[in-house]
């Protein structure tokens, strides 16, 4: 009898929920999507509805399990993957949350950020967490939600509520465990990158109660439990143990078959995400990157320098959704190419401040260089630039940090299937990219993750041997002059809300 060989990736995005069928070549064979409301109650702010994630990824692996004609048990395990930084808290006896969820790109936390630099606090951070202060990471939104919704923090203290990031509360509801992988518990601003532990002197100044947080574990094996019987719509999958987890971006990095140190890659969704593999030792950066957990199987650990951009894709959208200058993503490719540059249009996507390599809460977005002469052809092609020049901020931050620097990046992300931008992104950096064949390298990840631990892949040698190049982009003209004006409008940007108010 032949072992069950299909790996479900339950894939939660910022925007919406996807679930991927794959088989044990690494090809997709059923995939299920939903949307899902965002919400933004302030300027700046930004949640989501934990039980609308929730159902939209259920929805979701419902959708992709029945559309593929897989039986459960053929299925050799689920492996989940996540949009990081992402809080929730919610009831340990009832499930209830206590609030939205608060997202990774919300600001409403940069105050309490400030306050911990001001203290000093730095140093500590970065040494244990790999992380620099910034509202971007979970700790501060953990605590303000204690501190916001009236007797959230004596419940937390009497053991009555539980938190984590979107992995955990996705976990706790398919299996009744509370944990969470160490990838993710990285970017919480509270985790101990080189004991592999929540830190006591972050929970405590922080005023998080450590029994509120999940168990860390690796992010291959048995320690996830198994999908509980008598979830409305999953009864398919009722008993299909969970064998693998990740944050979205290590899990990219895992399926695009960075196993090597010095390999990197960028994702392009709704922000850049830069990742490079700097093997066992936990790198620290000289230049504004971070340091995070890419995995653990077991026994070795991996870690990563990863460099974040806010607002990528979403920066596409805005021009779709909000400004209504194109009617689909594609749109915005073919307005770009139909003008020979930019027209000297520049613009910033620090729609909720910028990352690295410039950590500046209080940015906001800044569209500068407009003529009479501008058309919305020339935005559309600022946007795309725009998302280029932020990644290549980050990998040449890591050339500074790491001998021999990128020398080939690999792509993945909605986006990277645009060519105007891969072939700019490829002139500015002066290197090739990559974009594979199998572009859900997200999702990938979290299946090889799972498909380890079940035995459906036996090394990462074998996962590397599945990977193909679907085309690569060579430099074809230096970019130097406008990367140069394009800084000019970053300095712009830089500050605003914090000058305006």
């Amino acid at each position: 009898m032949a072992l069950p060989s299909y790996l479900l990736a339950l894939d939660q995005g910022t925007t919406s929920s996807r679930a991927i069928l794959f088989d044990q070549t690494g090809a997709r064979v059923a995939m299920a999507q939903q949307p899902f409301p965002q919400h933004y109650p302030r300027p700046g702010w930004v949640e989501h509805a934990p039980m609308e994630l929730l159902e939209s990824q259920f929805s979701a692996a419902a959708a992709c399990v029945a559309q593929s004609g897989v039986s459960s048990g053929d299925i050799a395990a689920v492996g989940v993957t996540n949009q990081r930084e992402t809080a929730v808290i919610w009831e340990k006896a009832t499930g209830k949350p206590i609030y939205n969820a608060i997202v990774w790109q919300c600001r409403r936390t940069a105050e309490a950020c400030d306050r911990l630099s001001a203290e000093g606090m730095g140093s500590y951070v970065r040494d244990k967490t790999g992380l620099l202060i910034d509202a971007y990471f979970s700790g501060t939104k953990f605590q303000w939600m204690l501190d916001a919704v009236p007797g959230a923090r004596r419940r937390a203290e009497k053991g009555e509520l539980l938190c984590g990031t979107v992995d955990s509360w996705l976990i706790w509801n398919l299996t009744g465990r509370h944990v969470s992988d160490y990838s993710n518990c990285a970017r919480t601003m509270l985790f101990d990158i080189g004991a592999l532990r929540w830190d006591e002197t972050l929970c405590r100044r922080l005023e998080i109660p450590m029994q509120m947080l999940p168990q860390p574990v690796p992010n291959s094996g048995d320690c996830f439990g198994s999908v509980k019987h008598g979830i409305p719509g999953l009864e398919a999958l009722a008993g299909v143990p969970v064998r693998g987890a990740a944050g979205d971006q290590q899990a990219a990095l895992f399926g695009q078959g960075c196993f090597t140190p010095g390999q990197a890659k960028n994702t392009y969704g709704t922000g850049c995400f830069t990742l490079m593999n700097v093997g066992g030792t936990p790198l620290r950066s000289s230049g504004g990157l971070v340091t995070s957990v890419g995995w653990n199987l077991g026994s070795d650990t991996t870690y990563v320098l990863e460099g974040s951009v806010f607002n990528a894709g979403s920066s596409i959208q805005w021009l779709r959704d909000e400004l209504g200058l194109i009617s689909s993503s594609s749109e915005c490719d073919v307005l770009a190419e139909s003008v020979p540059d930019n027209g000297g249009v520049y613009l910033v996507s620090a729609f909720t401040g910028l990352g690295a390599p410039h950590w500046d809460m209080y940015a906001r977005g800044a569209v500068v260089g407009l003529t009479r002469g501008s058309t919305k052809a020339h935005l559309a092609r600022a946007t795309l630039e725009g998302i280029a020049y932020q990644v290549a901020d980050l990998v040449d931050t890591m050339g500074h940090d790491v001998p021999g620097g990128v020398t080939e990046l690999r792509v993945d992300g909605g986006a990277c299937v645009s060519d105007f931008m891969m072939q700019f992104q490829s002139d500015l950096l002066g290197i090739p990219i990559d974009r594979p064949a199998m572009a859900e390298t997200t999702a990938l990840g979290a299946a090889f993750l799972a498909g380890l631990s079940a035995g459906v892949w036996d090394s990462t040698d074998a996962l590397s041997a599945l990977r193909k190049s679907e085309r690569v982009f060579t430099p074809k003209k230096s970019r130097e002059r406008e990367f140069a004006v394009w800084h000019k409008a970053v300095e712009r940007a830089k500050a605003w809300a914090d000058e305006a108010q």
